[in-house]
C-alpha cells in the first residue's frame, strides 16, 4: 500500500515582482506624463531636455514602489484584519515612493 500526500503548497505571491514592478512603475508613468503635458511653456533657464529627468526618476521611483507593494504579499495573506492593513501600508508606502520620486524627478524645474 502506497500513501501519497497531497498536501500542496500555494505560492504566496500571486505575481512576480518584476509584474508588481512594472505595473508600478506604468502607473506612475501615465501620471508624470499628464503632469507634464499640462506643464505650459519651460522658463528659458531651464536645460533643454528638462522633461526627461522626470520621465525616469519617476516611474523608477514608481517601480520601487511596486516592489514595496510585492513584499508585503505575506502580511496581505495571513488573514483579514491583516489584509486590509497590508493593504493600506502597501498604497501608502507606493504614495511615498512616487512623492519622492516626483520631488527628486521635478527638481530644479517645475518643482522650485
Amino acid at each position: 500500500m502506497t500513501t501519497t500526500n497531497k498536501l500542496t503548497r500555494q505560492p504566496v505571491h500571486p505575481a512576480s515582482i518584476g509584474k508588481r514592478m512594472l505595473q508600478g512603475a506604468s502607473i506612475a508613468f501615465l501620471l508624470i506624463a499628464f503632469l507634464l503635458s499640462g506643464a505650459g511653456e519651460p522658463d528659458p533657464s531651464w536645460p533643454k531636455l528638462w522633461m526627461l529627468r522626470p520621465l525616469l526618476i519617476v516611474p523608477a521611483a514608481g517601480a520601487l514602489g511596486g516592489a514595496f507593494y510585492y513584499f508585503m504579499d505575506h502580511l496581505r495573506h495571513q488573514g483579514r484584519w491583516k489584509k486590509t492593513l497590508a493593504i493600506f501600508i502597501s498604497l501608502i508606502g507606493y504614495a511615498i515612493a512616487l512623492w519622492l520620486g516626483t520631488i527628486l524627478g521635478l527638481d530644479g524645474t517645475l518643482w522650485d
